[in-house]
């Protein structure tokens, strides 16, 4: 009967455990992968970040992959800032995907040259420096490291490796209302919202798909990082642990 009472214990605390996480994830916190370079130089391939459910809101994938009783919209929605880097997923989607959130709903957005403008004004823009990084196919590629300050304050560090890229020039776009534009700070390495989903891009991301805000980077890992091979744990990027993300 003991037996029984202990066996019975257990698999209620397992329940409990199982439940808790499931609405710390839900409600709370959420932590993803970076597959890619898109977000370089803030956020590297291998990043192992966590994002706030609650600075945003709770769309239809607040509980990906479990669905969620919102369809349009956000329950508890708190508007996201010009400059705030979310996890979201494009609609007709099933990835997700981490940018900058660029353009607000109303804002008229283009591209000219490599710069970005939002009513017709363009952002400031100040020359870091020149660097590289290795690209997916593992070529280094020179960049130009450049200081981006929104209207709002706001400030992060953009890549431009390409002059007359594809995406530098496009036409003027608005924002609808209850939508927000979205780009990759490795501007010419980034499928977001100048490229249609269609196309494998983000598109303009509607606000219920909007999954959280990115705050941290937990640890951070090379290719080489295998969990099961101790030998390997020295591939982790020690500078990286618990960097903030702005």
């Amino acid at each position: 009967m003991a037996e029984k009472s202990q066996i019975g214990e257990t698999i209620s605390t397992v329940l409990w455990a199982l439940v808790i996480a499931l609405v710390l994830r839900t409600f709370i916190f959420q932590p993803f992968h970076i597959p890619s370079g898109s977000m370089l130089p803030g956020l590297m391939k291998g990043d192992y970040i966590v994002t706030s459910k609650y600075s945003l809101g709770y769309g239809k994938y607040a509980a990906a992959p479990l669905p969620f009783p919102r369809k349009k919209g956000r329950l508890l929605e708190r508007m996201p800032k010009r400059g705030d880097v979310i996890v979201f997923r494009p609609e007709g989607d099933n990835k997700n995907f981490i940018k900058r959130l660029v353009g607000l709903p109303g804002d008229q957005m283009q591209m000219q040259d490599g710069v970005l403008y939002i009513n017709d004004t363009a952002v400031n823009m100040k020359l870091l420096g020149n660097e590289s990084f290795v690209n997916s196919s593992g070529d280094n590629v020179a960049v130009e490291r450049w200081l981006e300050s929104f209207p709002n304050g706001t400030e992060h560090v953009i890549y431009d490796a390409q002059k007359n890229d594809l995406n530098d020039n496009t036409s003027i776009r608005t924002v609808p209302a209850g939508y927000y534009f979205m780009m990759g700070d490795n501007r010419d390495y980034s499928l977001d919202s100048r490229v249609s989903v269609r196309q494998g891009g983000a598109g303009l991301v509607p606000a219920e798909n909007l999954m959280g805000k990115a705050e941290i980077v937990l640890l951070s890992v090379s290719d080489d990082f295998v969990l099961y091979k101790p030998w390997t744990w020295g591939n982790m990027r020690g500078s990286r642990f618990f960097k903030t993300i702005g």
